[in-house]
């Protein structure tokens, strides 16, 4: 099989999944060098801007809202009343969107230790930055680990943690410390939501992921599957940590006003990832 054109295509080659992923681009955009890792954008032919940090596939135009919505509307729907909500990551923005999109939401907090993200997304995804400018929004360039150690106690209804995968300025997202702030920061109900990777790919870091949430103290937990077209095998998911009660459904009202502005999340959607396959139960079932 003949190699791709380089100048035709961007690859991003997954030693650690055996995989590879391929988008055809028209050309590069930018590259900047940030103190904490590369990014970089190209045009892609068929799925818009592409955004690359450290060579992995991050968000394009085409696809971004599978990621955005199902990382934020699951959680918040689940809460009964989430006013306070604080955002780890998030510097392309997006998440910040689908987050004020619920009427409710009085405060947002968005912590990202490499502003260079934001700066490219501005530029060249303006749509998910459409809300940036809420008056219920702060977007802050700092490190969110620290943020999250320092918080008030029982000061926060949901953290939605939107961060690379667990290497470079991602991996302390991963671990039990960090668990630990987040739950001391939470009111009793709140709610944490954490990116998971891929349940098919890396189930042993999910595993990892949900022993360390339930061994810190969270009450219940819970891992929505959902469609991720540009990450290793397309399939992505999200793990909920509630703090002090167990998962009692959503608000299904709220949900389909939610989705009268989303393109892939309603009440539906949203039944149908909490019906968790077997391959994942099973894994769960082991520990």
């Amino acid at each position: 099989m003949a190699n791709l054109d380089q100048s035709k295509w961007f690859t991003e080659i997954s030693d650690r999944d055996g995989s590879a992923f391929s988008l055809r681009i028209n050309k590069k955009l930018d590259e900047k060098q940030s103190p904490f890792q590369k990014v970089e954008m190209f045009e892609t032919r068929d799925f818009g801007n592409l955004m690359i940090i450290d060579g992995c596939t991050m968000v394009t135009t085409r696809e971004n809202f599978f990621y955005h919505e199902m990382i934020s509307h699951p959680a918040l729907l689940a809460h009964p009343n989430p006013k306070n909500v604080v955002i780890i990551g998030g510097g392309d923005c997006g998440t910040l969107r689908e987050v004020l999109k619920h009427p409710g939401v009085e405060t947002v907090t968005q912590i990202d230790i490499d502003e260079v993200v934001t700066q490219m997304s501005l530029k060249y995804f303006p749509e998910l930055c459409e809300s940036n400018n809420d008056a219920r929004a702060t977007v802050m360039f700092d490190d969110g680990i620290k943020y999250m150690r320092d918080a008030a106690g029982e000061s926060i209804d949901v953290v939605i943690v939107d961060g690379t995968d667990p290497v470079g300025p991602g991996e302390g997202l991963f671990n039990h410390a960090f668990y630990t702030s987040c739950l001391n920061a939470l009111r009793p109900g709140g709610i944490l939501v954490q990116q998971s990777e891929s349940p098919l790919m890396h189930m042993p870091l999910l595993v990892e992921m949900r022993e360390a949430m339930l061994s810190v103290g969270f009450n219940d937990l819970q891992t929505l599957p959902f469609p991720q077209p540009i990450y290793p095998s397309g399939l992505w998911s999200v793990t909920l940590a509630r703090k002090s009660q167990a998962f009692n459904g959503f608000r299904e009202a709220d949900a389909e006003q939610v989705a009268q502005q989303s393109e892939y999340y309603n009440s539906g959607i949203h039944h149908g990832a909490l019906a968790t396959p077997n391959f994942m139960k099973r894994a769960f079932d082991k520990k």
